[in-house]
């Protein structure tokens, strides 16, 4: 067994540093798997995932599903629109009957802030929050660390600036807990309409994107989240863009080994500008290639696969 010290990911707010360190340093020894000429080792054979996705997703569905197929786990991806839930079952109805199938994961998305806590306590298999509502997004958090490390040599000490929809993102809350956890300096960014009541006793606040990249090692930028607005945020996508989207010029006030982080998918033009997505300093794909490795190692540590892992 692995000898991870959880049972379930339901967020990064619950982990201790060394369980962060742990899940990275363990993510770093299997992305090497994903340069092989045979991209497949048998950790997790015998082993049942199912995906349950709520909401729509791209990077974060598929890139589970890869680390399942290339850790040799048995999977199961149900999207929603074409199960039972259209006819009004219950989220705990729809995971009580998947459990009497004996998977040993449910790897949870859902509108719900939650969800995943709640079934962590109902059900048997080990639960993984791929996202709940605007409340976390831990393996997502887990592959931006992983990133930065990457390209910095090291979390302690950094400035890092998040910047846009900072009310409902689980993307800035997640990376807000384990940046501030590994001893980063985390400042937020956004209109006051787009931050949360509070939010400055957890971090530096500014309205001002000008100040918030001013030196920073790391910016990440956020998508503005239409889907989870039922008002007026803010008046036009283009003032959004002229008052907090990363331009070239906004770029450069960073340090000159800036790295440009988006967790996807990127609104260019509102929040980000397509020059700088696809600059020099964009570290967007190479999170792509981390969140397959960071999802690869929860997936072994959560099931406490065997040494064939280094095989």
């Amino acid at each position: 067994m692995s000898g991870f010290p959880h049972r379930h990911l339901l967020g990064i707010e619950a982990l201790e540093p060394s369980d962060i360190q742990t899940i990275l340093d363990t993510a770093a020894s299997l992305k090497e798997i994903l340069d092989r000429p045979i991209k497949k080792v048998p950790t997790l054979r015998g082993k049942t995932i199912v995906n349950l996705f709520y909401e729509a997703s791209t990077r974060t569905r598929s890139s589970f599903e890869v680390a399942e197929r290339v850790l040799s786990a048995d999977s199961l991806s149900i999207a929603t629109a074409t199960s039972s839930a259209t006819k009004g079952e219950t989220l705990l109805d729809t995971v009580q009957n998947l459990e009497a199938m004996k998977p040993d994961m449910i790897i949870l998305r859902h509108q719900s802030s939650g969800s995943p806590h709640f079934l962590a306590r109902h059900v048997r298999p080990a639960i993984v929050n791929a996202g709940d509502g605007a409340h976390e997004h831990p393996t997502q958090a887990l592959l931006d660390a992983l990133t930065l490390r990457e390209k910095k040599g090291r979390l302690k000490g950094l400035r890092v600036a998040i910047v846009g929809d900072i009310l409902h993102s689980r993307v800035a809350r997640s990376n807000l807990w384990l940046l501030s956890k590994m001893g980063a300096d985390v400042v937020l960014c956004g209109p006051p309409t787009l931050l949360p009541p509070g939010i400055d006793a957890l971090a530096s606040v500014t309205h001002r994107i000008d100040e918030a990249v001013e030196g920073a090692d790391a910016i990440m930028m956020l998508r503005i989240q239409r889907e989870r607005m039922s008002g007026g945020y803010f008046s036009s996508t283009r003032e959004f863009h002229i008052r907090f989207g990363l331009t070239e010029a906004r770029a450069k006030r960073a340090k000159k080994d800036v790295v440009i982080l988006h967790p996807g998918p990127m609104n260019r033009g509102v929040e980000i500008a397509s020059e700088v997505a696809d600059g020099p300093y964009s570290v967007i794909l190479d999170q792509v290639t981390n969140g397959v490795a960071v999802r690869m190692a929860v997936l072994y540590l959560l099931l406490g696969g065997a040494s064939e892992a280094e095989s």
